[in-house]
């Protein structure tokens, strides 16, 4: 879609705020309908509209052109039993912008009909509606206007994708490609991008022209990234004195914006002074790539820690130890921030950010070259070092000693922060970064259970073996299972402390497995190693499948008593990328009310995934769906996230409920979460 087709219908949503408006100020309107300037319909708060309506609107478009002292007239509908009220909109300059048309129920016989007293009654709505529709209109005007440069900017960000696909998404670093060719485009000698809480400082040199000196620009970033905290707009700057000295460049900068409006960084641009000035029209060229640059960090870095994305270093760790005759070995670290919960428990959740925002900074600053490092969980963290075995283990304890000397404070107390470090060895095999993701992993579950703040490595072949064994031997279980029909759902009420007089019922969906004796297993028995071979897919799948199908038959029952269904949804299918497709398609084939349901994610999950979690979760409320987070405050910090994801209920972790009458920390712990 363009940006003008964009934009353009961008201006004619989210008008429902000012139709509830229309229909307070005046209780007995019945529609509210919106035309353009042309007399089309662009908006309705009712499916139908009558022809003779939209008849007389478009035969009143010279009328409303032409009469620009007039706001509006009231319309005797052939065959109607009340009157429609027409108001016609101008911008400020006068120009036409579009017709409001509000039908009323029919009228008492006494009451007053006239437009005079309609218009009193609408009038606030009516100014806000026509400021919003004159801002927009505005804005439509300016994608109008730089149109051919817009699409410049488009064939630039296309140019950077297909450079991407070329090289190939695992390999290719797509700020880089989106630095050059912005340096091109814009006929720079040097394009540069600056954001210090993500460690991002990228220079590419144009084809024309000499760089400016290293330092030179050293300088003009710290000035020019505090001119953008300041002003919060591109900016072009074609003459430039400092220190008594004219600056050789004309400058062309944009703010680099976090999700959330805050300015994270800067885009610059430099040309030689004999080159052309930058136009205000360069600038709004340069804030879409700016805004292109700041969707790649936010799906490239974790926002707390700057580090990288789990999706993003398995996609990069894959195409690092594919590199062809590579004499090095990998080792894969995963290191495990221990008992954060207390931190959380006794200073509050900012602190424990503040705990993995330091953590965070501190791997990245001790990575080796060519290293990856992740924030892959809410307290867990995943790095790849391009080392053996040995100097691994070396360089895992020289981090454990590193964190448990940061010394951190928080508002004024001292927090003693440690980490316990799994290690394992890429070995050859079928996926070699799955397995020492899972190994990894194990070692350091094994060191939390010899005490914690330690180094465990996963040097023993034996239970190596063993653990590989049983983990084959549990995925083939499962998928013979499946075969055969030996999984089985439960459904398991949910019921209040002081139960209401009336409400909801609730339930929640527990799966079974039927072992080969006929007993049931539960899934703490299997649901690791799916998990370790990438499994919890196909087990949601089924798992969601199986649900609807059993709850089809009593659609009316649920509906008519306001039951609520709850289904659990694992991390891994947030990163499936048909999934969404497929629950969108199972609910809306199986004739189950969507507000029956409710989808629960692992609040480690949803943190470890958050953009993909908030698009998956949106798309399950705009159908109707409830959303749970579990385990909510187990030691992961993700109040920073909280507001973002569309959630409508917590389930406070146990850990945290189960002591609340008798421990007073816990007790205020969980009345902080509910408030």
């Amino acid at each position: 879609m363009s940006i003008e087709l964009a934009a353009e219908k961008s201006a004619w949503k989210a008008l429902e705020p000012y139709a509830q408006l229309v229909m307070w100020l005046m209780p007995h309107s019945d529609a509210v309908r919106v035309f353009d300037s042309q007399g089309w319909l662009r908006w309705s708060n009712r499916s139908t509209t009558g022809p003779d309506l939209s008849a007389a609107v478009q035969s009143l478009q010279g009328e409303a052109r032409e009469g620009t002292a007039i706001a509006g007239r009231l319309l005797e509908l052939p065959g109607a039993a009340a009157p429609t009220y027409i108001w016609w909109l101008r911008d400020d300059q006068g120009r036409f912008l579009a017709t409001v048309a509000i039908s009323v129920r029919e009228a008492a016989a006494a009451e007053d009909t006239a437009f005079a007293r309609a218009d009193a009654l609408v009038h606030p709505a009516m100014e806000c509606l026509r400021r919003e529709l004159a801002a927009r209109a505005a804005l439509l005007n300016l994608h109008h206007s730089l149109s051919a440069r817009d699409r410049d900017v488009a064939m630039l960000l296309e140019v950077a994708d297909r450079s991407l696909q070329e090289a190939g998404e695992a390999s290719a670093d797509e700020l880089k490609v989106l630095l050059q060719n912005a340096s091109a485009h814009f006929g720079s000698v040097l394009a540069t991008l600056i954001v210090p809480d993500r460690n991002i400082a990228m220079m590419r040199p144009g084809a024309a022209g000499d760089a400016p000196d290293a330092a030179l620009v050293s300088r003009l970033h710290h000035q020019l990234l505090q001119l953008m905290q300041s002003r919060r707009e591109p900016l072009a700057i074609n003459r430039i004195v400092s220190r008594g000295e004219v600056i050789p460049f004309r400058i062309l900068c944009s703010p680099v914006r976090h999700s959330s409006g805050r300015v994270i960084g800067l885009l610059a641009l430099f040309r030689d002074l004999g080159s052309g000035e930058f136009a205000d029209r360069d600038a709004a060229m340069l804030e879409l790539v700016a805004r292109k640059a700041a969707a790649s960090i936010e799906a490239t870095y974790d926002g707390l820690t700057g580090l990288l994305t789990r999706p993003v270093l398995e996609r990069r760790a894959r195409a690092a130890i594919a590199e062809p005759a590579e004499p090095r070995g990998w080792s894969m670290l995963h290191v495990d921030c221990d008992a954060l919960h207390r931190i959380n428990e006794q200073h509050g959740m900012p602190a424990g950010d503040d705990v993995l925002a330091r953590v965070g900074e501190f791997l990245r600053r001790r990575l080796p070259p060519d290293g990856l490092a992740a924030r892959i969980g809410g307290d867990r963290f995943a790095l790849l070092l391009p080392m053996k075995h040995d100097e691994a283990s070396g360089m895992a304890e020289v981090l454990r000693r590193g964190v448990e000397q940061l010394g951190i404070v928080h508002g004024g107390a001292r927090l003693g922060v440690t980490v316990t470090v799994g290690v394992a060895q890429l070995e050859q095999g079928p996926d070699p970064l799955a397995q020492a993701f899972a190994l990894a992993e194990a070692a350091c579950r094994a060191g939390k259970e010899r005490g914690r703040n330690r180094v465990e490595v996963d040097r023993y072949a034996d239970m190596n073996i063993i653990r590989r064994v049983t983990d084959i031997t549990s995925a083939e279980d499962f998928r013979e299972a499946v075969a055969a029909g030996r999984l089985r759902l439960e459904a398991q009420p949910l019921r209040a402390a002081a139960p209401a007089a009336e409400g909801p019922v609730q339930f929640e969906v527990l799966l079974r497995m039927i072992d080969g004796r006929g007993e049931p297993v539960g899934p703490d028995r299997f649901l690791a190693t799916l998990r370790r071979y990438r499994l919890l897919p196909m087990l949601d799948r089924w798992v969601v499948e199986e649900a609807l199908a059993r709850l089809a038959p009593a659609s009316a029952v649920l509906a008519r008593r306001s039951a609520t269904v709850s289904i659990n949804v694992s991390g891994q299918s947030l990163c499936d990328d048909g999934f969404a497709d497929f629950l969108s398609q199972a609910i809306a084939a199986s004739g189950v009310p969507a507000a029956a349901l409710r989808f629960e994610f692992a609040e480690g999950d949803a943190v470890a995934h958050v953009a993909r979690a908030e698009q998956l979760m949106r798309r399950l409320r705009r159908l109707g769906c409830g959303i749970a987070l579990d385990d909510f405050g187990t030691g992961l910090s993700s109040l920073a996230y909280l507001s973002s994801l569309p959630v409508t209920q917590l389930k406070i972790d146990g850990s945290f409920v189960r002591d609340v009458l008798v421990d007073a920390r816990a007790e205020s712990m969980v009345r902080a979460v509910a408030q």
